[in-house]
């Protein structure tokens, strides 16, 4: 079942106009980001869906604009934080390092990948939120570039790695490539020596497999 048909089913159950919650407004405009673009984030179409007046959007916010604000700022608390807390962590190895970022791309607690194509397919259109996909790039890559020279890495290459793994990570949710957990996990070794050179020690890779596994089952 679909974000937009959960959604529905939602709305139909509500009776009359009783109220909504502002994550409740957050959370209709960001599946319609997600599935239909900015173009259709209206006030008298969540209100619709939601089936309640338009009215009470204005508890929570002063106008659209104030909507697509928090919109924004969820992505930038959700999804670029996400990046910063793991490439934070204090680890052994770099294949660990580059393990606790790959768990922000398995679990859409953390990061959520529609969101993300949804903000940038946006800011194809509005040069102010182009600004800001901008500052999140920068943002996640500095990180990434820093886990890579505490690692011993020099300049030049903490860079290149940073930027490959990054952009790597980006295009393969962007092909929307179907393949199972299982033979994710099976490639899990090899991509490590590739995006760092370096081998992984076989208890990482069977504890990351492990978590891989019982994310992709819900757990």
């Amino acid at each position: 079942m679909n974000t937009s048909t959960q959604l529905d089913l939602r709305c139909k159950a509500r009776h009359g106009n009783s109220k909504v919650t502002r994550e409740e407004w957050l959370t209709a405009a960001r599946d319609t980001l997600v599935t239909k673009g900015v173009s259709d984030v209206k006030v008298l179409t969540l209100a619709n869906q939601l089936g309640v007046a338009r009215s009470s959007f204005y508890w929570y916010f002063a106008n659209r604009s104030d909507l697509l604000d928090a919109l924004l700022q969820e992505w930038e608390q959700r999804n670029t934080q996400c990046i910063l807390e793991k490439c934070a962590l204090p680890t052994d190895s770099i294949a660990q390092s580059v393990c606790h970022f790959f768990e922000c791309f398995m679990d859409p607690r953390l990061f959520d990948q529609g969101l993300d194509f949804a903000v940038r397919e946006w800011s194809r259109r509005d040069p102010a939120v182009r600004e800001k996909i901008d500052e999140a790039d920068r943002l996640r890559l500095d990180a990434l570039r820093e886990v890579f020279k505490g690692h011993g890495y020099g300049g030049d290459e903490a860079d290149a790695r940073a930027r490959i793994l990054y952009f790597m990570q980006l295009g393969y949710h962007a092909l929307d490539i179907n393949e199972s957990m299982d033979t994710r996990v099976a490639r899990i070794d090899s991509y490590l020596i590739g995006f760092t050179g370096r081998r992984a020690a076989p208890d990482l890779i069977e504890q990351f497999s492990h978590r891989a596994r019982a994310l992709a089952q819900g757990d």
